[in-house]
Parts: structure tokens; C-alpha cells; sequence
């Protein structure tokens, strides 16, 4: 079988460039990856941690799509290539520390420790959203951060979610104020986020809660603004307000 990797070196004069590769079948692309390293091509850089989809180190693109190397298996002629939306150190290793500040401007952390005590159902609530395994899958897929890399993003959102929803948090203002720009309301609610996550978290549900729940904390609620201005960029030339329609508007 053949294997397509898209190369580059951000230390050298930068060049991308496509390499083939043969590899053997029924391997998942890690593993193909491993062998071509050891058998054809020293330099070839990547990064994997668990191989066994918990560390999330290992995602890429796969003909376009992103995935986990370790629990994807290889197909003929696939191209691989890096994630996308990020600084690409080498091959397929990117840069995530901006990435990381991203998350760490959610606030999303305990501010105020409650001593209430949680139950099985407190934990449910937040036991989906705990489950992200940080593989940057969401950011290489999200066309508002393609074009904004202020927007904090989808994991980013889904943390900020998961500590609202803690029962142990008792001051829940710090957060959700600092989704409100560049955030929540900046959102396309494409899906792209929830189709590739490997957890089966849906960021674009998360941020549709956030939302209702910035709403009832007294933040306006800009998508009926946004909402506002498509509708009259469509339809009022051909409303007549005096009562009916109007025909000659069009």
C-alpha cells in the first residue's frame, strides 16, 4: 500500500512538498507511521503518547479530516498532513502554546471553592465535557478561527461549560464574562467542532448552552442582532409596514 505525508521544516528555507510512502495493510496510520520512521525515513517527525486514543498527541488530517493516528487505519493512497489553523513545527508536529492561552483566558478554573457536597447527578453534569482529550481536532476544523485567532474556540468553550455546570464553583461571573467576546457569540455553529471530536463531546451544544446561560446572567443576547441584520438584508425592501405586502418593493 501507498501513504501520502505532507512534509515540512519550519527551520529551513520553507517548503512543502508530498512524499510517498509504502506501507503495510490492516495497520492503523501510527503504527505505519512508526515503521516508516525505523525502515524508511529517519527524519519523518510526529508526535504520539498513549496509542490508545486517551492522550490525544497523535491527531492529524487524514485526507482532510482530522483523526487520531493510533485509532485510524491506514487506506490506500490517504494523505496525511497536519492539523490545521496552527503553526506546523516539523511534518506533522504543530505548535499548540498559543492554543493553550486560548484555554487559559476561559478562566475556567475554581474561583470560589463551594463545600457543597456533589452527588452522582452533579457529576453527570459535568462528566462529558471532562472527558476532552485537548487534540486541537476542534480548532483544525473550525472556519471562525481559520479567520480569527482571537476566537477562543471549541474546547476551549466546552471547558468553560464543564466549570460552570461544577457544583463546587461558587462564583460563576468570572467565567462567563470572559466568554463574551471572541466567543460565544462568535460562533458560526457550523458543527464541524462536534463531527470530528473523538470524544463524542458536541462543543457546538456546549456553546448553545453557554449562551441561554449568559442570557439568564443578564448578557445581552447578540445572535438575534445577527439574526436581525439577515433578515432585513433579505426580505424588508419587500414588506410594506403600513399593513400587507408590497408588491413594487422588489
Amino acid at each position: 500500500m501507498k501513504l501520502n505525508i505532507q512534509r515540512f521544516d519550519s527551520s529551513k528555507t520553507p517548503k512543502i512538498e508530498i512524499v510517498e510512502f509504502k506501507v503495510k495493510e490492516n495497520e492503523t496510520i501510527l503504527s505505519s507511521l512508526i515503521d516508516i520512521k525505523a525502515t524508511q525515513d529517519k527524519s519523518i517527525t510526529f508526535r504520539s503518547g498513549c496509542k490508545s486514543g486517551v492522550c490525544g498527541s497523535c491527531t492529524i488530517r487524514v485526507n482532510g479530516v482530522e483523526k487520531l493516528a493510533c485509532k485510524t487505519f491506514v487506506k490506500e493512497n490517504d494523505l496525511i498532513q497536519a492539523l490545521k489553523n496552527t503553526s506546523i513545527i516539523k511534518d506533522l508536529v504543530v505548535d499548540l502554546s498559543y492554543e493553550e492561552n486560548l484555554l487559559k483566558n476561559t478562566k475556567s478554573y475554581l474561583h470560589l471553592y463551594s463545600k457543597d457536597q456533589i452527588t452522582q447527578k452533579d457529576e453527570k453534569a459535568i462528566d462529558i465535557q471532562s472527558n476532552c482529550i485537548l487534540c486541537q481536532s476542534c480548532y483544525s476544523s473550525c472556519p471562525v478561527y481559520e479567520v480569527n485567532k482571537d476566537f477562543l474556540g471549541p474546547y476551549a468553550l466546552t471547558r468553560a461549560l464543564r466549570y460552570i455546570n461544577d457544583k463546587k464553583e461558587k462564583n460563576l461571573f468570572n467565567i462567563i464574562d470572559s466568554i463574551q467576546t471572541n466567543a460565544i457569540w462568535d460562533c458560526t455553529l457550523c458543527g464541524n467542532c462536534t463531527i470530528v471530536c473523538p470524544q463524542f463531546i458536541d462543543p457546538k451544544t456546549d456553546i448553545m448552552n453557554l449562551r441561554m446561560k449568559s442570557i439568564q446572567s443578564g448578557y445581552e443576547d447578540k445572535s438575534l442582532q445577527m439574526y436581525q441584520n439577515d433578515f432585513n438584508d433579505g426580505f424588508d425592501t419587500g414588506f410594506n409596514p403600513s399593513g400587507g405586502f408590497d408588491p413594487n418593493g422588489f
